[in-house]
């Protein structure tokens, strides 16, 4: 992010991501003044809450020595999408997180929502959060069951549990009623266990005694957060009608502005509302963990430099860590494909590449297909968005014009919520 001297930090979001936390404080146009991160230690630290925390301290005083946090009006956070915690009497963490690509494997608890939800739910599925909260609904002692970003405002604030309807959607929060349905306890889901879902932006608090401790001022305004894949698009300026972001992280997440909810759960296929605008899209599994696997990161900028974007390999990859897809093909027995596997590793490389922007394509077209707008536009956010080539390649799959983003950081659309000042049409 190119970071320049606007006005006064006025707002702060903060980014829960696979791999650290990350925060940008804005001025009151939401334009970055500073910024900082925290890595994670270890990999297992990307389900640990207590990771989670450590790197929004190390954020906030990152914070602290680039601008005045006094001057902060609202902080706002997002996490990755449908990542719970089980928490106790006390909100402390019961054991580890269940991570937003993970499985629910207990095939009565799939049957029974499958048997309970409408048909178009995005709580159905496998990889979906519902199961797994049911899951972890079960463990000794759990008062409460919530989203990675409730759990990091309610550290912030005062303790109370509320959720944001993104965060929510694939818990089983129904957008168009604006509650926890009455067929959730059917599915095995105490409703009680869940938070209070308010819409993303919403003012939900103010900063509490954790939040003093890190730096922030007591009137410190905290409003709902969203997702990360929400807070990417909101980042990127995208705001009208057929606007597509694309999110090249650890995973690969497509969304495009639609003026009405698109839900396919049997491609994965969901639709979150922010504003006026519908954002219609879903998750694959593939993305930069896929890359880093396979190639690690030291080798990376060199096999870039090697890639002729303007001839194909003609290889057929469909790059996955495991067997499991979510979109834009829902199956969680679905094989990776990377054979045959050249003897040269840039071509290799190239075709990993050409094979994740192949899913991208997928995934907007069978968007199209079931009524969301074709794309007019595509922004890039993530680390795969500084790329060329990969950009080359994706701009030639897609045919649509590629725009450069207002920014490409997801915690500067999270703070965006906090000015309540969105880049879209409300």
């Amino acid at each position: 992010m190119n970071l320049k001297p606007f006005g006064q930090a006025r707002a702060i979001g903060i980014d829960i991501g696979t791999s650290g936390a990350r925060a940008v404080a804005v001025d009151r146009d939401g334009r970055p003044v500073a910024a900082s991160e925290s890595a994670y230690k270890s990999s297992s630290d990307t389900r640990t809450p207590a990771a989670w925390w450590t790197g929004v301290e190390n954020c906030i005083s990152g914070l602290s020595g680039k601008c005045a946090l006094g001057g902060i009006e609202g902080l706002a956070v997002d996490g990755t999408s449908g990542t719970l915690v089980a928490l106790d009497a006390g909100n402390a963490p019961l054991g580890a997180a269940s991570l937003y690509n993970d499985s629910c494997d207990d095939p009565a608890i799939i049957a029974a929502i499958a048997a309970a939800a409408p048909a178009t739910s995005p709580a159905l599925g496998a990889t979906t959060a519902l199961g797994r909260a049911i899951q972890l609904s079960r463990r000794s002692g759990v008062h409460l069951i919530v989203h990675q970003a409730d759990w990091i405002a309610m550290r912030l604030g005062h303790g109370e549990a509320i959720s944001d309807e993104n965060n929510a959607l694939k818990t089983g929060y129904d957008l168009v009623t604006e509650c926890w349905p009455d067929w959730l306890e059917s599915a095995g889901m105490n409703r009680r266990l869940l938070p209070r879902v308010v819409r993303a932006g919403a003012l939900i608090g103010s900063v509490g005694k954790a939040g003093r401790a890190v730096g922030l001022a007591t009137d410190t305004r905290i409003h709902a957060g969203t997702t990360d894949g929400c807070a990417s698009f909101l980042a990127t300026g995208a705001n009208q009608v057929g606007d597509a972001v694309t999110s090249l992280g650890s995973t690969l997440v497509v969304k495009i502005a639609s003026d009405r909810p698109i839900n396919a759960p049997q491609f994965g296929i969901y639709s979150h509302r922010v504003g006026n605008l519908w954002l219609a899209g879903g998750a694959s599994n593939t993305g930069g963990a896929v890359i880093r696997s396979l190639f690690g990161d030291a080798q990376l900028d060199e096999l870039t430099r090697k890639i002729d974007a303007s001839h194909p390999t003609g290889l057929d990859y469909y790059p996955l860590l495991k067997p499991g897809e979510r979109f834009p093909i829902n199956d969680p027995h679905y094989a990776p494909r990377l054979e045959p596997r050249p003897a040269d590793d840039a071509v290799f490389f190239k075709g990993v590449l050409e094979g994740i922007a192949a899913i991208e394509e997928l995934g907007y077209r069978q968007l199209a297909t079931l009524g969301a707008p074709q794309p007019r536009s595509v922004r890039t956010v993530g680390g795969g968005a500084r790329n060329l080539p990969w950009r080359e390649i994706r701009q030639r799959k897609l045919g649509v014009p590629f725009l450069d983003s207002f920014s490409e950081d997801a915690a500067a659309g999270a703070a965006s919520l906090a000015l309540r000042k969105r880049n879209l049409s409300l």
